[in-house]
């Protein structure tokens, strides 16, 4: 345990622990920070109401993965409500347990997508201008897979100028020249599910 609040002590992580029902026991500054609240105010939250409602269902499971000790960490993004809006959020989960070897806790880890890179200079228009709709998201999926528009037409029972839409308005949202920069920008504004394949995108990016 001195070890789990050494981890809170140190002001560069954005570190929460969270008891097996998954609400908040504690956390630190910068975790606090992010969802423009207190400390103070985030015991007893509930973890999965700090992210986007489509993304909810899937961070539970994981969470509740942990707690029966069916892993001991897991690592994936998700679309955090942050105080300045929805933002792209690398999260972390870890199994705590206790002298006697059950799991008593979890820790819950945070990193933000950087809004600018480390000379100063404004953020790549890499992000979404709107969430995806359903179709968009398969679209991109397929897209990423290395899908052709015939392949996707098939996939997905549309035309090929239904696809060609569809691409056309992922790469405006995106701000993507092809369909190369259009997955490149993709995984870049973490739109993809970490470490999953085919690609995935995550439910918080959909409308």
């Amino acid at each position: 345990m001195y070890r789990l609040w050494s981890l809170f002590d140190n002001s560069s992580a954005r570190i929460a622990h969270v008891d097996l029902g998954l609400r908040l026991i504690g956390s630190n500054a910068g975790f606090a920070d992010v969802f423009g609240l207190s400390v103070k105010e985030l015991p007893g939250v509930s973890l999965v109401d700090l992210v986007h409602v489509r993304a909810r269902d899937a961070l539970t499971q994981r969470l509740l993965s942990l707690a029966r000790g069916e892993r001991s960490r897991f690592s994936d993004r998700v679309a955090a409500l942050t105080c300045t809006g929805r933002a792209s959020t690398a999260l972390t989960g870890i199994a705590v347990t206790n002298d006697e070897g059950r799991i008593d806790s979890l820790v819950v880890l945070l990193e933000l997508e950087p809004e600018a890179g480390t000379d100063g200079a404004p953020p790549a228009p890499t992000g979404l201008r709107k969430p995806l709709t359903r179709m968009e998201a398969l679209v991109l999926e397929g897209v990423a897979a290395g899908m052709s528009t015939v392949q996707l037409a098939s996939k997905l029972f549309l035309s090929r100028g239904g696809v060609e839409y569809h691409v056309s308005a992922l790469m405006k949202n995106l701000e993507a020249a092809n369909r190369s920069e259009l997955v490149s920008r993709a995984y870049s504004a973490g739109l993809f599910r970490m470490g999953s394949w085919p690609p995935l995108v995550t439910e918080g990016f959909v409308e």
